[in-house]
């Protein structure tokens, strides 16, 4: 709490007294950023008003922010790779890292597969280049096949639960919390995590537009979000409450995703850079995106003091 208190100071010390006549439009999936600035109570003393808007997946909240209907919001690296090749106004400002094993292709707990090479020749639903897409695409590489090894669903979250719930597709290659809400639910079983494959890098990103007239509050969004992140590390059971009463799903299930996902923000540095430029050469060789793009130029490193600071 004394962490959080200082950031407090720190966040308040850079707006002027129009601050509080602003409104910063955040895009969340399934209450992500909320639930931990909730639980963390950073969102207390805001200086400005936040307008959260709830998407089920990065490709909703990513048409949202070109479109102008929210200035920021947090994506994977797979949907942003997308995103961002295509011409988008999106830049990166803040990279979120955290354990492989979220990101996860399952099937039913009575499935006869039992590990990546049973799905030979099997159908597999995900969201079109979404990070589930992405692992698909690695593990494919991993093993030596070609597209047509497996039968590649595309289906938005909840069309893919019902097919994969009705089996109309043998897996589901899919992310937290959906992951876990299948594992602890409905006891499907995790045959490929994204260990070992892709880089498990998700990022807060933002249009440009907002990031230069609405920096300040970037700034102290990014800051608060980066001191509930490094509160939740330590503090699993409330994070989990919380989200689960704002999503109305059992705590359990948030208790399995968020104990093992160790989730924090990172300021966007070489390392970050060299692995988005992995995932841009995985879409860009499997002609995802028809140009190969620079990492370097879709990120923007002028966070990155503020999350030092705030992580501290």
């Amino acid at each position: 709490m004394i962490r959080l208190m200082l950031a407090g100071a720190l966040l308040l010390g850079s707006f002027g007294l129009t601050a509080a006549q602003t409104t910063l439009r955040v895009g969340d999936q399934k209450g992500n950023a909320q639930a931990v600035m909730e639980a963390a109570g950073v969102l207390k003393d805001v200086p400005y008003k936040i307008e959260w808007k709830e998407f089920p997946a990065a490709a909703p909240l990513l048409e949202a922010l070109s479109a102008g209907a929210i200035e920021t919001g947090l994506v994977g690296d797979a949907p942003f790779t997308f995103a961002a090749a295509s011409g988008a106004p999106v830049k990166a400002i803040a990279a979120i890292r955290q354990t492989r094993e979220g990101l996860a292709i399952l099937v039913p707990e009575s499935s006869p597969i039992k590990s990546f090479a049973d799905l030979r020749g099997k159908k597999i639903a995900t969201g079109r280049g979404s990070i589930g897409h992405q692992l698909i695409l690695a593990a494919l590489e991993k093993n030596g096949w070609s597209a047509s090894d497996v039968q590649i669903v595309f289906l938005a979250p909840s069309d893919a639960k019902i097919a994969y719930t009705q089996g109309s597709v043998d897996a589901w290659s899919t992310w937290e919390p959906y992951v876990s809400q299948e594992e602890v639910l409905f006891k499907s079983r995790r045959i490929i995590t994204s260990e070992g494959l892709t880089p498990g890098l998700s990022f807060q990103v933002a249009r440009p537009d907002a990031i230069r007239d609405k920096r300040a509050e970037l700034t102290d969004f990014v800051r608060r979000l980066t001191a509930a992140r490094a509160w939740s590390l330590s503090n699993v059971d409330s994070y989990a409450a919380t989200w689960g009463r704002l999503m109305n799903i059992p705590a359990t299930v948030p208790q399995n995703w968020l104990s093992r996902a160790k989730i924090r923000i990172a300021p966007i540095d070489d390392g970050v850079v060299a692995d988005e430029q992995s995932t841009i050469d995985l879409y860009f060789r499997w002609g995802l995106i028809k140009q190969k793009l620079d990492a370097a130029e879709i990120v923007d490193r002028s966070f990155a003091d503020a999350i030092a600071k705030a992580g501290l």
